[in-house]
């Protein structure tokens, strides 16, 4: 997901989120940078009490009834 639709979801500016709000996370290892761009870590979904698979698994397909 690209910083600029992360930052109009929760109302904040594109630049404080990648010169406060990142650097954050990445050091706690809540999210990683990668060449697909921000990736949510195993640690940030035990932090929030959710299962990583399930996750995925939660939104139906395109052609699922």
């Amino acid at each position: 997901m690209g910083v600029s639709t992360i930052a109009t979801a929760i109302g904040e500016d594109p630049g404080t989120l990648e010169e406060v709000y990142e650097p954050y996370l990445i050091m706690e290892g809540f999210i990683k940078r990668t060449p697909r761009g921000r990736m949510v870590t195993p640690l940030a979904y035990q932090h929030l009490g959710r299962n990583m698979h399930d996750s995925a698994v939660a939104q139906p397909g395109l052609f699922d009834d």
